[in-house]
């Protein structure tokens, strides 16, 4: 009976871990003003008629702060690779180059870095909305632990600790919100 106390407890975590990294993989995407390959992290590439990763079908680098260089495997795809880039509206348009796309990150203005605060407070809010969806799902197993004989208690216990959790996963959410922030505001 407590191994299945243990069992809920342990994938409410599973899932909460989850929307931390999904966070973290976010912000990541998040600029502030310096340039990175993450940055074209999930632009999806039209390959040869499948969608490919765009760091699957090139070399992407940042040489400087300002730049990323991205030198398709095949210089044939170099038009899907532009194009991809330039549906994903990530706020930068490519030069094509020939045999490389480059592309200069402008400098962030006031405006948009608060923009940018914005779009992480939002991813924010929405790994909370997947801590407290977590939450509720492992509570809901718990009632049905109650209903196939476990003590009262346990089942108290068990959505106390799910509840503790749930606030230290908040807690973690809010502390990587103000370091993005802070990261955002820094000029």
């Amino acid at each position: 009976m407590i191994e299945d106390c243990q069992i809920i407890y342990d994938l409410a975590e599973e899932g909460m871990d989850k929307s931390i990294t999904h966070l973290e993989r976010e912000f990541q995407k998040i600029r502030a003003g310096k340039a990175s390959p993450d940055m074209l992290e999930g632009v999806l590439v039209d390959y040869y008629g499948v969608k490919t990763l765009i760091n699957q079908t090139a070399n992407i680098t940042s040489p400087d702060p300002r730049q990323i260089i991205i030198q398709p495997w095949d210089k044939s795809v170099i038009g899907a690779i532009e194009k991809a880039i330039m549906s994903a509206n990530l706020g930068f348009t490519p030069k094509n180059e020939g045999e490389v796309l480059r592309i200069t990150i402008p400098a962030v203005t006031e405006e948009r870095r608060k923009e940018l605060v914005k779009q992480a407070k939002t991813e924010s809010e929405n790994t909370k909305v997947g801590i407290r969806n977590a939450r509720r799902s492992a509570n809901d197993e718990a009632k049905k632990l109650e209903k196939e004989g476990i003590p009262e208690d346990d089942v108290k216990k068990l959505q106390d600790d799910i509840q503790k959790q749930t606030d230290d996963y908040i807690e973690k959410i809010d502390k990587l919100f103000e370091a993005k922030e802070k990261d955002i505001m820094t000029i």
